[in-house]
């Protein structure tokens, strides 16, 4: 039987339609990458967190990602590898498999040998830790050509980092109770209640930066008692805060005299001031560390940046602390550990968004390019070193990660 279709049978009709369809899905589908995220186990700084939780994974499942978590990656969490399996990801003995991923995610700076088994172009998302970084960490990434996103540079469209908001609303509620218990004779403090009691007068917190930390440490030490002193330049930090805390502070900017004063009868001085770019400012010198009293207590939360104490030095949380001018310093960068669990879902939350967004992307410039968030993030791209306090430190070469994307588009 014939059609009218210049003569072609209707088999022949059918044939061909079905033959041009096939055509087109084979044409796409070689396009289309395979995003592997690979989740390995953290091994340094006491770490006790997990980049991904399950739950998302099984979001990025959901979006056709592949995702390869190390086994016992989350069991300092109280993630089981089976809750890793059941959500979709692909439990693997081999280290060496999961550093070969698409996407590397860690909460903590992958170590050398962590390095060495990267290959060429992989993205890697980790904080970046400016105290414990080295020259021969960035030449390596650099070797490698690997793109590396440091999360504490992450920022969203209203200019806050999430990463960092999100980690300092834990850290800032934990930290007083650090503090209590540090001011305690038995952990070699000044033997002082935080809040007082009748007729006794409460410990005096100096804290310095009136941002998130600053924040929710200024609500857990006023809840317990304790006569509060909060410090920050900008004055609509300052404001925000008291109007947050609902009663008036004595607050003020950062006048180094001032400051001094203040320290000389400070209980605990808490650190917890984030710079947007490179390392924290130093704030408090090693000569107004020197005239505190005996047994005071030190937290530099900002310690991840350099610290904003001039005594800081990064301890881990097997060994948080040590004395220094008679002040105990506790100088842990990753106080949300303490509450592994908690921290691994606020963190795995807010990277899953980036990992969706870059699976979906159709490169990974046109990603960067499109998001400036992204972008400030990015430290070392195709080879080139584009954060300019780390080319100063190291005296290397540094090239605009806004230069790179011009000349790609």
């Amino acid at each position: 039987m014939t059609g009218s279709g210049g003569g072609r049978s209707f088999s022949e009709f059918f044939a061909e339609g079905q033959y041009q369809t096939q055509a087109e899905t084979l044409e796409v589908s070689p396009k289309r990458r395979e995003i592997v995220i690979g989740i390995p186990k953290e091994t340094t700084l006491s770490e006790t967190r997990v980049a991904i939780a399950p739950n998302s994974i099984r979001t990025l499942a959901g979006y056709g990602l592949k995702v390869v978590v190390e086994r016992g990656a989350g069991e300092a969490s109280h993630f089981s590898d089976h809750d890793f399996s059941e959500a979709g990801a692909e439990i693997t003995s081999s280290k060496q498999q999961v550093f070969e991923s698409s996407i590397v995610v860690k909460v903590t700076p992958p170590t050398i040998e962590e390095l060495e088994m990267f290959t060429h172009d992989q993205i890697l998302i980790s904080p970046l830790h400016i105290p414990t970084l080295t020259e021969e960490f960035i030449l390596l990434l650099k070797k490698k050509k690997v793109n590396a996103i440091a999360m504490e540079y992450l920022q969203a469209e209203n200019g806050s980092f999430p990463i960092v908001r999100i980690m300092s609303e834990i850290a800032g509620m934990s930290i007083i109770q650090t503090a209590s218990e540090l001011l305690s004779s038995t952990n070699g403090g000044r033997g002082v209640l935080l809040g007082g009691v009748s007729g006794v007068p409460p410990a005096k917190v100096i804290i310095l930066g009136a941002g998130v930390v600053g924040e929710f440490a200024t609500k857990a030490a006023l809840g317990l008692g304790a006569s509060v002193r909060v410090f920050d330049n900008d004055v609509s930090k300052l404001m925000r805060i008291q109007k947050v805390v609902g009663q008036s502070l004595h607050t003020s900017t950062f006048n180094p005299v001032y400051l001094g004063y203040q320290l000389m009868s400070a209980d605990v001085v808490i650190g917890a001031v984030h710079s947007s770019t490179g390392r924290a400012p130093i704030l408090v010198t090693e000569e107004m560390v020197m005239k505190m009293k005996p047994g005071a207590v030190i937290i530099d939360v900002s310690i991840d940046q350099g610290g904003c104490i001039e005594t800081s030095e990064m301890t881990t949380l097997s060994s948080p602390t040590f004395t220094k001018h008679d002040v105990i310093h506790f100088c842990v960068p990753n106080i949300p550990s303490k509450v592994p669990r908690t921290a691994s879902v606020a963190i795995s939350n807010i990277i899953t968004t980036i990992l969706v967004k870059i699976g979906n992307a159709k490169t990974i410039e046109n990603l960067i390019y499109n998001d400036p968030g992204l972008r400030n993030g990015i430290y070392t791209f195709k080879g080139c070193l584009t954060n300019e306090y780390i080319s100063q430190r190291f005296g290397m070469k540094y090239t605009s990660i806004n230069l790179l994307m011009a000349s790609d588009f």
